[in-house]
C-alpha cells in the first residue's frame, strides 16, 4: 500500500492579530507560527495507519518555500518515508487549480495505490486542491472522509453530511481521498522520532523539474485571482437587552417595529 500524503504550512490565525501587508493581497507573517494544516495533519495519521496495518509507504508532498521543510520533517517524524518539496518563485500566487497541476504533474510518475489531502487549508479554505488533483489525474475521489476500510482494490468509506449524517460509500483504487478532521487522533512527534527525521533527504523539485511552464502556474495558471484582501470593518455592535422577560420582550418588538421587519 503506498501512499502519497499532500500537506501545507499554514500560519495558526486563531489567536493571532491579522494585518494585511503592503501589497494589499497577503497578510503579514512575521510573528506568526505556521505549523501543519489542521485537516493534513489527520490525513496524514491515517496514512501512517494504513501503513502499519497493510505495509507500503507514505510519502508526504508539499509546495512551499523552504520554511516549509519543518512540516515535511514533522511527516517523516511521525512515520512518512519520503518527503518531497516543489519549490519555485514562479509557484507563488497559485491557486487550488494551479496547485493540484503542480502536485499532479509530479505524482502521475510515482507508485501510489491512494493519495490522501486534508478537506481544506486553514488559510484559504478553498477545499478544491484534492478534488482537482483527481481529476487531473484521471482518477475517482471522495471528499469528507471520516472512515477508512480497505477490501483488496475497494476503500469502503464513511463520508461525513450535514446534521451529523454519513454517507456509506465505495471508491476502487486508486484514488484520492479528502481527510476530515476527527477521523483518529495524531500521534505526539517523538524525540527520537525527530532525530532521525532531521537525517532523511527532502527532496526539492522546481519548476523545470516539475515540467511545466510558467503560463501554467502562479497567478498566470490560476483560475481565481486576488485582488484584493482586507479586514472588515466593524459596523455593528451587539446589544444587551436587560430587564424582567416582558420588559425584554417589549424592547424587542419595538426593535423589529423600527427595522420594519413586523
Amino acid at each position: 500500500m503506498d501512499i502519497i500524503v499532500c500537506v501545507k504550512h499554514v500560519p495558526e490565525t486563531a489567536e493571532a492579530e491579522i494585518k494585511i501587508d503592503g501589497t494589499g493581497k497577503a497578510i503579514e507573517k512575521n510573528g506568526l507560527v505556521f505549523d501543519i494544516n489542521e485537516w493534513d495533519d489527520y490525513a496524514l495519521e491515517e496514512a501512517v495507519l494504513l501503513k502499519e496495518k497493510f505495509g507500503g509507504t507514505v510519502t508526504a508532498i508539499t509546495v512551499g518555500s523552504e520554511d516549509a521543510d519543518s512540516v515535511l520533517r514533522k511527516c517523516l517524524a511521525r512515520g512518512a518515508d519520503k518527503a518531497t518539496r516543489l519549490t519555485d518563485p514562479k509557484f507563488e500566487g497559485s491557486d487550488g487549480y494551479a496547485i493540484a497541476r503542480i502536485l499532479a504533474k509530479v505524482i502521475k510518475d510515482l507508485p501510489f495505490n491512494m493519495i490522501l489531502t486534508g478537506t481544506q487549508a486553514g488559510d484559504d479554505g478553498y477545499a478544491v486542491v484534492g478534488v482537482i488533483l483527481a481529476e487531473l489525474l484521471g482518477i475517482p475521489h471522495a471528499t469528507m472522509v471520516k472512515k477508512i476500510e480497505l477490501n483488496d482494490e475497494v476503500a469502503k468509506l464513511n463520508r461525513e453530511l450535514e446534521g451529523g449524517l454519513e454517507e456509506i460509500v465505495e471508491v476502487k483504487l486508486p484514488a484520492v481521498l479528502t481527510i476530515q478532521t476527527g477521523i483518529n487522533e495524531p500521534r505526539y512527534v517523538s524525540i527520537m522520532g525527530t532525530r532521525k527525521a532531521m537525517k532523511k533527504e527532502i527532496k526539492v523539485l522546481g519548476l523545470a523539474e516539475v515540467g511545466l511552464g510558467e503560463n501554467e502556474v502562479g497567478e498566470a495558471g490560476s483560475w481565481i485571482k486576488m485582488e484584493k484582501m482586507y479586514v472588515p470593518p466593524v459596523e455593528k455592535q451587539a446589544e444587551f437587552l436587560k430587564g424582567s422577560p416582558e420588559e425584554i420582550a417589549v424592547k424587542i418588538a419595538e426593535i423589529l417595529k423600527a427595522k420594519g421587519l413586523v
